[in-house]
């Protein structure tokens, strides 16, 4: 059974840091392309950032370029999202999710929330 355990979130003021992981099992880790998304209150959920199986090419959405950092250790199972410079804007709950190389296994975290605020 796959499980994909996000955690790290929580309160935080605005200009703060946290950092997310989400803990992966059932499958084989390595060869999953990572992906963080987030669902602000009353909105869509969107991308935030990916972390490719092979490479080293991590690639972000503009409104968390330079503030937000992926991260894998594969030798853990766990894939990371660093948060600095927080904005109120950032509150959601934030999602992890894990596809394989041909798309055909695509599984989803549970979620955990980030509230950025004063």
């Amino acid at each position: 059974q796959v499980r994909l355990v996000e955690s790290g979130g929580g309160l935080v003021q605005p200009g703060g840091s946290l950092r997310l992981s989400c803990a992966a099992s059932g499958l084989s880790f390595s060869s999953y392309t990572m992906r963080w998304y987030r669902q602000p209150p009353g909105k869509e959920r969107d991308f935030v950032a990916t972390t490719p199986s092979v490479g080293n090419i991590a690639r972000y959405a503009d409104s968390v370029k330079g503030r937000f950092t992926i991260s894998r250790d594969n030798a853990k199972n766990t894939v990371y999202l660093q948060m600095t410079s927080l904005k109120p804007e950032d509150t959601a709950v934030y999602y992890c999710r894990a596809t394989s190389r041909t798309g055909a296994y695509d599984y989803w975290g549970q979620g955990t929330q980030v509230t950025v605020s004063s």
